[in-house]
């Protein structure tokens, strides 16, 4: 490592990104004024190389546009961005653009890049790539405050577009009152379509006879957001130690979130029928360990989205959720379980949503147990139909 770089790690983290981010909004290339109508090709920019939600999203997107007629092409800024971990390289599709080879002239870009990152990504572009063209910012956060960074995006973008009415709103509020600032759009993901492998519970070390309640968290995007404690905690209060109902933590990530983690870590320890699962599966193997598991359990003090729950409803697997923020879009009817809140201070030592002021969910855990217990207690509520997902229209969102 060379004495500049150390110079640089040396930096507190804050320090850093703001002199990555602020230097990047101050160089990138500006949208074109007034507006371009978008006409001409449609692009997908995003992480289309990355194991992350932000990933998924963009691959998802840019699958359902194409089914749908429109004819979008993908730009890949995962290394552009430094992003990961990468997708095994069977899941990644061949025919995405790298920033640099993006075609000059009009057109639509959709960037599934967030509001501090956004600059940055159309530096990566190019200002021959960007000059013309329709940007199309889509968005997901989990807080209803957002931190300053973010403002810089409202600048790099002509169009805001939203998964959920909670991140719509969050975006809204600080232009609210802005001349000629268009209220963020409601953009659903498309619904998933899991496709398991064939892995059963005995590849998992899963019982096949035991009531399994599943929660999946990456350790490094904020524990105290994703909140398996309280998972444990409810799971405890439901079944105690009995070994015909079993939790299982799905992680990975766990050696780089260290203290937080290790708490954790040490909450699964002490009880016998909670196991852990740390590991970067594929996405048809993490299907797979949905569909073997008898409910969901995701007692989160926020969502942008909800993606895994998403899946979960897709896979006809009950969800034990927190009812707040991005998933009550969609969560609803038999097996969905809405698990009662109230707001608390948001608290984040691994500095994510240390936000002033920010508040979040806290689930109860008494009635996520319940729940836990009547899921358990009835077989018909673990065998359901796949759920029915709104479906977006991305015809009418372009044209808007």
């Amino acid at each position: 490592m060379s004495p500049l770089h150390r110079l640089w790690q040396a930096l507190p983290r804050g320090l850093r990104r703001e002199a990555l981010f602020g230097g990047a909004a101050l160089l990138a290339p500006r949208p074109a004024r007034p507006e371009p109508d978008g006409a001409g090709p449609l692009h997908v920019a995003g992480y289309l190389g990355a194991a992350t939600g932000l990933g998924e999203g963009a691959r998802m997107m840019l699958r359902a546009m194409n089914e749908a007629g429109l004819g979008a092409a993908g730009i890949d800024l995962t290394a552009a961005q430094r992003q990961g971990p990468p997708l095994p390289e069977r899941e990644i599709a061949g025919g995405n653009l790298l920033p640099g080879a993006v075609p000059e002239g009009p057109g639509t870009i959709v960037l599934h890049v967030n509001g501090p990152m956004l600059p940055w990504a159309l530096l990566a572009l190019g200002r021959r790539a960007v000059a013309g063209k329709r940007l199309i910012a889509y968005w997901a956060w989990e807080l209803p405050e957002l931190p300053a960074d973010w403002r810089r995006g409202y600048g790099a973008c002509h169009r805001i577009w939203a998964p959920s009415r909670f991140c719509a709103e969050v975006f809204a509020r600080p232009m609210a009152g802005r001349p000629g600032f268009v209220a963020p759009l409601v953009v659903p993901h498309p619904p998933p379509r899991p496709d398991p492998s064939p892995l059963g519970r005995a590849d998992f070390g899963l019982p096949d006879g035991a009531f399994v309640g599943l929660s999946i968290f990456d350790a490094t995007s904020s524990l105290w957001r994703k909140n398996p404690m309280a998972a444990i905690e409810a799971h405890r209060l439901a079944f105690g130690d009995s070994p015909e109902h079993v939790l299982v933590l799905k992680t990975h990530g766990t050696a780089r979130a260290g203290a937080a983690w290790e708490e954790v870590a040490r909450a699964a320890a002490a009880r016998p029928n909670v196991r852990v699962l740390d590991a970067a599966l594929p996405r048809r193997d993490l299907w797979a360990l949905t569909a073997c598991c008898d409910a969901l359990v995701s007692l989160h003090r926020a969502e942008g989205y909800g993606l895994t729950i998403a899946e979960a409803m897709a896979l006809g697997r009950p969800v034990v959720a927190t009812g707040w923020s991005g998933n009550v879009d969609f969560m609803t009817g038999p097996g969905c379980f809405a698990v009662p809140w109230r707001l608390v201070p948001a608290r984040d030592p691994q500095a994510t949503y240390a936000l002033p002021g920010a508040m979040w969910a806290e689930a109860d855990v008494e009635a996520a147990a319940a729940a836990l217990r009547r899921v358990a207690g009835d077989p018909a509520l673990r065998h359901l139909s796949p759920a029915r997902l709104p479906v977006p229209d991305y015809r009418a969102a372009l044209a808007g």
